[in-house]
């Protein structure tokens, strides 16, 4: 199945490899753009799939995924495949969470050299399914976890990602120690995990430095 695809890249080297590995396997690569104010120009309705960075020029932060968002929005079945450098979860969720019942994909940029695995992430996302690097869906995982914090649970667990002890966090919070300490347990249970785990406190850090 050849496809008509543009790429929206501001790197030339990973944009020239992602041109060849794509017409090799036999699809169009009918544009390519650097810029995420070039890309919300493209003709979404002569395209069969974008594949697009996150961080992209002018701003150089989430310019191409907010290009790529509003693109869906004028036509909410477009495939999107999207390549980021970083495992990013909120960026994930928020492509996940666009209208068109699929056709989205969320890899990271080292899983192009797999060539095989990247061709069929591109089939699946023009045959209307979703592609999630492995590594994408453990933070996804980990953001649902600390969705379940309460409000409270929530300000312990980023005083401790300060590196507050349970008595700093009492004094900050003005609650006393014994309030503390059930906090941090309700956290210890809610992100799944039990006591006889290695270094409880700081994997709890980990799972919340990892969505902020």
């Amino acid at each position: 199945m050849s496809v008509r695809i543009v790429v929206a890249e501001d790197s030339v080297l990973l944009t020239e490899g992602l041109v060849r590995i794509l017409e090799g396997a036999g699809h169009q690569v009918v544009g390519t753009v650097a810029d995420a104010t070039a890309l919300r120009e493209i003709d979404v309705d002569s395209i069969d799939l974008l594949i697009t960075d996150v961080r992209m020029p002018p701003g150089d932060g989430d310019d191409g995924l907010r290009a790529a968002l509003d693109l869906r929005r004028r036509r909410p079945d477009l495939p999107v495949l999207v390549l980021s450098q970083y495992v990013a979860a909120a960026y994930a969720r928020r492509l996940l969470g666009t209208e068109g019942g699929g056709r989205v994909g969320y890899l990271l940029k080292e899983r192009v050299g797999r060539i095989a695995d990247f061709l069929r992430a591109v089939e699946t996302v023009c045959a209307g399914g979703v592609v999630v690097d492995p590594e994408v869906v453990s933070a996804l995982f980990a953001t649902a976890a600390l969705d379940r914090l309460s409000p409270r649970e929530s300000q312990v667990l980023a005083l401790m990602a300060r590196g507050a002890s349970n008595s700093e966090i009492a004094a900050a919070l003005v609650v006393s120690d014994a309030a503390v300490a059930k906090h941090v347990a309700n956290i210890f249970l809610k992100l799944d995990l039990p006591p006889e785990t290695d270094n409880r406190r700081v994997r709890a850090i980990l799972l919340y430095l990892a969505q902020s």
